[in-house]
């Protein structure tokens, strides 16, 4: 790279003793690789002028240096190396300063904690958010951290990959003053010159003492623990812990060769690449033709008609997002409770800690209830999530054809109706659109929006907008019954009830199922949910099945004895005196056995990895058939809808990404295989079957898109 290029992103300038290093590498400073060389240029040019005697590095623009490339990803390495850059900074004969605004995220934080002082400024985020992706700090960031907060503290930001804000990051340590203002250069100005009015020497963070090594390593042990507990399954956090024992007990470029072992480690597991794509996938969904087409309708007021969990939680995000929400319900009596469920969630933020009354009452004087239509004729979008009844929202949506100003978007919070035969039932089905928000709606990320026929570019780009504000993960899914993601899980959830009638029990499935890293098993869900709810959808489904369809009944006997679930006290499992946690029940066994007597079944033994490999073909096969007919775009959104909406393990990348990490032609083969028990149910996806005849994966998909 010429010098031309580093000095664009590097810029190296004296102001009196002090050389100020800017790095104007827009966005987000990310530490590619011309930012690097001209780091290490600048450290080379302060040593070799007399004149200078501080060296202060800043950030131009919005951030300090938010992380490593991410254009460099899965790329050849180029020098110099993170590590070495942290390394020379750190052993400068001249004081370096680091003045952080904005992220000092990764990377950014190493650079910061190699130079030999801090001062951060109040819109500081200092963290290392390598977990998230599968990694851990790689350019002396286990090693120095611990020097600078005590073990447990860097440990803690490390594992849980969360931000510092600059009092924070100041309590802890981590830096060593908080300056006010916004301007970097000023305040790292100011702090450099009173250093070397002090004659402050310079002061290596690998020459700081870890105290009490003794009480460290103990506190380790329980950490190390802990985290085995904590994040079952997953990789890089328990390196992480290696590393930081790496930083009490060895010497320090002993513990550096250590961190550099364990992260090349990390950078080879398959762990790695699952949560590598997903970060990329989650930041491509938004990438819609209809985006590139057409620019958002303005929105500031929006309505959200029907009260209950679902209306409520859509309603908190909406007021979350600076949104002013008209709430519409039938009657005096149902308005005041949905009221109730909206204070409840902000009453139990207030409990935590987390909101104070002042910011409560702030946010809900943009809240209106109401339980009148003609009190939303002036909103600029609707959400109507009332029950999920076909008839009941055609009868809505008549009433918002009727009040709604012109332009006003039409959206309704459906988990499987057809929109296009909700929107013909309104004489604007232009702006009529699919917003399926996961519950709790408040806390859940997915959002998917359904586009049907008749809609217009602008309001579809309107929902993706909406999205943003509200911080959800948007997906963009075709119509049909269940869209992306339920009629996905109503697939994989028929081959959990096949393995069940021929040999397995729930709970075991269940089991493998957490095993292999969701947090709840597919039986729990269904007692989570409410049995009553799927058990409606297979009544209404019943007309249209195919009668040659295997259909296992052991969901309608438990609940053609009213039991639903958790909130009724039992279903698939008991949930003795209101307990979260369901017990194995002897008598949904009974009813197993009796069901597998009456179809004739011999049951039969199944390994957890038995139970995987069906669950998964299954899943995979409906998701190449959802991308084939065009309900997903790309299999990064079949993975993100099930990353984001229905706890797929991340580090696994989502559905279509395990499937190419095990390879295509396998998935194939155990298709295949169970299609002789079951020719219609494990027919392959022609799209799986092309795939796999010209030596493609999903991925490949992607990229095409």
């Amino acid at each position: 790279m010429s010098n031309e290029a580093k000095a664009s992103v590097v810029r190296a300038a004296r102001q009196g003793r002090v050389l100020v290093v800017t790095i104007a590498n827009p966005p987000v400073n990310a530490l590619g690789v011309a930012v690097r060389q001209g780091l290490l240029a600048a450290v080379e040019q302060a040593e070799a002028d007399a004149a200078v005697q501080a060296v202060l590095i800043v950030g131009e623009g919005k951030a300090f240096i938010a992380g490593a490339d991410i254009r460099e990803f899965g790329q050849p390495a180029q020098p110099p190396s993170l590590p070495e850059v942290c390394n020379r900074i750190e052993a400068c004969g001249k004081t370096v300063v680091a003045a952080i605004h904005g992220p000092a995220l990764g990377g950014g934080l190493e650079v910061a904690m190699a130079a030999h002082y801090r001062v951060a400024l109040p819109a500081a985020k200092l963290g290392l958010p390598e977990v998230n992706l599968g990694l851990l700090p790689g350019a002396g960031g286990t090693q120095r951290a611990p020097r600078l907060m005590g073990v447990r503290a860097a440990a803690g930001l490390m594992l849980s990959g969360q931000h510092l804000g600059a009092h924070a990051a100041f309590d802890a340590g981590l830096v060593d003053r908080v300056a006010q203002g916004a301007d970097p250069v000023a305040a790292g100005l100011q702090y450099a010159e009173e250093l070397l009015a002090a004659n402050a020497p310079v002061r290596r963070t690998r020459d700081l003492a870890i105290a009490d090594k003794a009480a460290a390593l103990a506190e380790l042990d329980a950490l190390a623990l802990e985290t085995a507990k904590k994040t079952r399954g997953l990789f890089s956090p328990g390196k992480i812990v290696e590393c930081v024992r790496a930083a009490v007990e060895l010497p320090f470029d002993e513990g550096l060769a250590r961190e550099r072992a364990l992260f090349v480690q990390c950078l080879e597991s398959p762990q790695r690449q699952g949560l590598i794509h997903a970060f990329f996938a989650e930041r491509e969904t938004a990438k819609i033709p209809e985006a590139k087409a057409a620019a958002p309708r303005p929105f500031a007021a929006i309505a959200v008609i029907g009260g209950g969990t679902m209306g409520a939680g859509i309603t908190v995000s909406a007021l979350d997002a600076g949104l002013q929400v008209t709430m519409i319900e039938r009657d005096a009596e149902s308005i005041a409770r949905g009221q109730k469920n909206v204070e409840k969630v902000y009453d139990g933020l207030i409990a935590k800690g987390r909101m104070t009354p002042e910011a409560k009452a702030a946010t809900m004087a943009r809240y209106t209830p109401s339980t009148s239509y003609d009190d939303i004729a002036h909103v600029d979008l609707v959400i109507e999530a009332v029950f999920e009844d076909i008839e009941v929202k055609k009868a809505v949506f008549k009433e918002l054809d009727r009040v709604c100003k012109p332009g006003a978007v039409l959206a309704t919070n459906t988990s499987y109706l057809d929109i296009d035969a909700i929107a013909a039932v309104t004489g604007r089905p232009q702006d009529v659109i699919g917003l399926h928000f996961f519950s709790p709606a408040n806390i859940m990320k997915l959002l998917e929006i359904v586009v049907p026929a008749k809609v217009s570019a602008d309001v579809v780009a309107t929902a993706f907008e909406l999205a943003k504000r509200m911080k959800k993960v948007p997906v963009r899914a075709g119509v049909c019954d269940g869209f992306i993601g339920n009629r996905i899980l109503a697939v994989y959830k028929q081959a959990a009830d096949y393995i069940m009638e021929d040999g397995a029990s729930p709970y075991e499935i269940d089991e493998a199922v957490r095993g292999f890293g969701y947090p709840m098993g597919p039986f729990q869900v269904t007692d989570l949910a409410g049995g009553d709810i799927g058990w409606a959808t297979r009544k209404r489904r019943a007309a249209t099945r195919d009668p040659k369809a295997r259909y296992v009944e052991v969901a309608d006997r438990i609940c053609e004895r009213g039991w639903f679930g958790q909130k009724t006290g039992r279903g698939f499992y008991l949930y003795a005196n209101g307990a979260r946690t369901g017990m194995p029940d002897p008598e949904v066994l009974a009813i197993v056995q009796a069901e597998r007597a009456k179809k004739g079944v011999t049951p039969r033994k199944f390994t957890p990895e038995e139970i995987m490999r069906r669950y998964m073909a299954a899943m995979i096969n409906e998701g190449a058939k959802v991308v084939e007919e065009g309900i997903a775009l790309r299999p990064l959104d079949v993975d993100v809808t099930f990353l984001s909406g229905y706890g797929f393990p991340r580090h696994r990348g989502g559905p279509m990404k395990h499937a190419d990490m095990v390879g295509l032609p396998q998935v194939l083969a155990d298709l295949r295989e169970f299609a002789q028990e079951d020719p219609l149910f494990w027919k392959p996806a022609p799209l799986l079957e092309k795939l796999v005849a010209e030596g493609r994966n999903f991925d490949s998909l992607n990229k095409t898109a």
